[in-house]
């Protein structure tokens, strides 16, 4: 049973979070009322307003309830906060999301509900599409912070947004519930549409303008840390890039380095072209695998924490190969490696006892050795997080949704 319906539902609710906005809070609401209007005009539509306040000193609660919007308070602080307290309490299919200090113009989420009401699951603005007044955003916003990351957002999400930063949006309440979004801060926005993408979510943009900050004072958003904020949230949620895809870079230069001087174990330097590698490479090849195996074990227990909560899409390969997954399996192929590099080990001590502890020249196949029982005993330990991960499952497919 949805937990909205014991609620009095309307389609649209309109959620702006507050946190001392007397400056604008009206304003923004009475934009807000303006856009219900529209929308029942056009279609039909009755909605509400909602101010989610996150502890304002300064009256902008009853500036808002005095217009007649339905203030919220939220006493865990921050923006997604905030927002999350909104949209728990609003009624509506339609969820609008906006700051309340004057930059966007809520009447312009009429197409954008227009949108959820063709098909759409998320709506987005675009700012960049409708329009930056001068002083609205900094030039490094615009210029380099914004492209940049939504440039990231479409490269490792494939996500069809320009603007992924755009405070302005609409999203249906199923959709909503189905993300589970769980930020706090700042990095709600980019939590929303990165689950969004990787949940095939259908997602549109509409042109919206952004206006200079009608408020006297410094705003919230410090550009810098909120931005590495959303970047780092970015790779939080996309195990491939943080994790694989630089586990298999390091362990295909330390597997071809190995490979190299294995082949040439009777040279002192191994020349390639103009430049030789030795003996102190096989050191550098070791770390690679090391850190590269540490990597991959890391990237998949996210990639475990994805299916398990939901965010990361199952894919038909996903279901073949994970069964194959268990604690067992682990442990046997790290117990594999381990004693094949003992064994490897106890080769080069054979050889060096029969020479009767003479002159021992196998610093190389030494390290290799010993690379390969690290690497056992990472994949041991790493079996273990994993189904710990999974819920303490011995059979890591069981994480799956049915």
């Amino acid at each position: 049973m949805n937990k909205h319906t014991n609620m009095q539902l309307v389609d649209v609710s309109i959620v702006m979070p507050c946190l001392n906005e007397a400056e604008t809070i009206a304003d923004c609401v009475r934009d807000a009322q303006e856009a219900l209007v529209r929308l029942g005009e056009l279609h039909g539509l009755n909605g509400e307003v909602i101010v989610a306040d996150n502890g304002s000193t300064d009256g902008s609660q009853k500036l808002a309830s005095d217009l007649g919007a339905r203030v919220v308070d939220v006493d865990e602080a921050g923006y997604g906060a905030a927002l999350r307290g909104g949209f728990a309490a609003a009624k509506g299919r339609f969820l609008v999301m906006g700051d309340s200090d004057r930059s966007y113009d809520f009447r312009e989420c009429v197409p954008m509900i227009e949108a959820l009401e063709e098909g759409a699951e998320l709506c987005m603005g675009s700012r960049f599409d409708g329009g930056i007044a001068p002083g609205a955003m900094p030039w490094k916003n615009r210029y380099i912070g914004n492209p940049a990351l939504s440039g990231i957002l479409r490269v490792l999400f494939g996500a069809p947004v320009r603007d992924s930063h755009c405070g302005l949006r609409a999203i249906r309440r199923s959709t909503y519930d189905a993300l589970r979004l769980s930020s706090v801060g700042m990095e709600f926005a980019s939590e929303m549409v990165l689950k969004a993408a990787l949940q095939r979510v259908t997602i549109v943009q509409r042109p919206c303008t952004l206006s200079p900050d009608g408020r006297s004072r410094a705003p919230h958003l410090n550009p810098w840390r909120d931005g590495l904020r959303h970047l780092f949230y970015m790779f939080m949620l996309c195990p491939t890039w943080l994790f694989i895809a630089p586990s298999a870079l390091l362990m295909t230069f330390g597997l071809t380095i190995f490979a190299i001087l294995l082949a040439h174990t009777g040279a002192e330097m191994v020349q390639l072209g103009r430049f030789g590698i030795g003996d102190h490479w096989a050191i550098v090849a070791s770390g690679a695998i090391v850190v590269a195996m540490q990597t991959l074990i890391a990237g998949y227990a996210t990639m475990m924490v994805g299916y398990r909560e939901g965010y990361l899409p199952v894919s038909d390969r996903v279901r073949r190969i994970l069964p194959r997954s268990t604690l067992g399996t682990w442990l046997l192929t790290g117990a594999v490696l381990s004693l094949a590099g003992f064994l490897w080990a106890a080769i080069i001590a054979g050889g060096w006892i029969a020479s009767d502890f003479g002159e021992l020249n196998q610093v190389r196949s030494l390290i290799g050795a010993f690379t390969l029982i690290v690497a056992g005993c990472q994949v041991c330990f790493g079996g273990f997080l994993v189904s710990i991960v999974a819920g303490n499952k011995l059979k890591h497919a069981e994480v799956l949704p049915g």
